[in-house]
């Protein structure tokens, strides 16, 4: 969840948003993923499921997916920053989905230096909220890293630019744009690709031949969330002021609104992410569902 030259991602907050991530995430695309670890695991007769996390942040990803797949697990986890990689090694994953053990280590990495020799002996590579802090070259080298491993690849929650807010506003439109434009920004010199990170992703994986399945995850937040709905929504209008300085007056009154519609239970969210999953082609990949865009 963190990238080189991005905003330092505070615990709380990933901590915060944890159980939205959870919730939203498409399990749908676990039923590929296994069948092909299982053909795997099963040539390999034995061992440990290798699995990298990138850009690991507290380690939420490996505490939602190593409960729900089946074998022997270690996960290595790959941030830029040390006190989130040491709150992942206290809160590790629970055991398997067949009770067997799962292991963590942790691995200080800048991500644009990542390539195959990183990850040798993957079983399975992630990302959670990675992409969309990345540039198209540094994308493109994680795509070249993964496929040069042959290995899996499960990225999820990649911003997608799109977000519903009930009731509606008319500023909603304006203040959308801006915080989409403040997504894209240059960062020391880095071209951030923002929402067009998972479009950029899939292009950049099936270049290199790997076919790619998308799948939709939103955070679907109501009065059940309302401390996550006022963090994200004053974070993405502060994002969309600091973009387009105008819109600072209307802004102010229009947050306020919106957190009167929060604490009251009235307000609704639906922000969309993109869930990506890229399996290598070979005999495990046989009778794959369908690719979808």
């Amino acid at each position: 969840m963190s990238a080189p030259g991005s905003p330092r991602f505070e615990a709380d907050w990933l901590a915060l948003r944890e159980g939205a991530d959870a919730d939203a995430r498409d399990a749908g695309l676990l039923v590929p993923l296994r069948a092909h670890l299982a053909a795997e695991h099963g040539r390999r007769r034995g061992g440990s499921l290798n699995i990298h996390d990138l850009g690991s942040g507290t380690g939420s990803m490996a505490r939602w997916l190593a409960p729900l797949l089946d074998g022997p697990q270690h996960w290595v986890l790959h941030d830029r920053d040390p006190e989130l990689l040491e709150r992942a090694a206290g809160f590790p994953p629970e055991p398997a989905a067949d009770g067997a053990p799962v292991t963590v280590r942790t691995r200080l990495a800048d991500l644009t230096e990542l390539d195959a020799v990183d990850l040798k002996g993957a079983d399975l590579v992630t990302a959670s909220a990675l992409l969309d802090l990345l540039t198209a070259d540094e994308l493109n080298g994680l795509a070249e890293a993964c496929t040069g491993v042959g290995c899996p690849v499960l990225l999820t929650l990649s911003v997608a630019g799109h977000v519903v807010l009930t009731p509606d506003h008319p500023l909603d439109a304006d203040i959308a744009a801006a915080f989409n434009a403040h997504q894209r920004r240059e960062v020391q010199g880095r071209r951030l690709l923002g929402p067009d990170a998972p479009d950029a992703a899939a292009r950049a994986f099936r270049r290199r031949g790997a076919p790619v399945y998308r799948r939709s995850s939103p955070w679907r937040l109501g009065p059940e969330q309302r401390r996550l709905m006022r963090q994200w929504l004053e974070g993405w209008v502060a994002a969309a002021v600091e973009q387009r300085t105008e819109l600072s007056t209307e802004a102010r009154t229009y947050v306020e609104w919106r957190l009167g519609e929060c604490a009251s239970g009235r307000l609704r969210a639906e922000v969309h992410h993109v869930d990506l999953l890229v399996l290598p082609d070979g005999p495990a990949a046989e009778g794959r569902h369908e690719e979808r865009s």
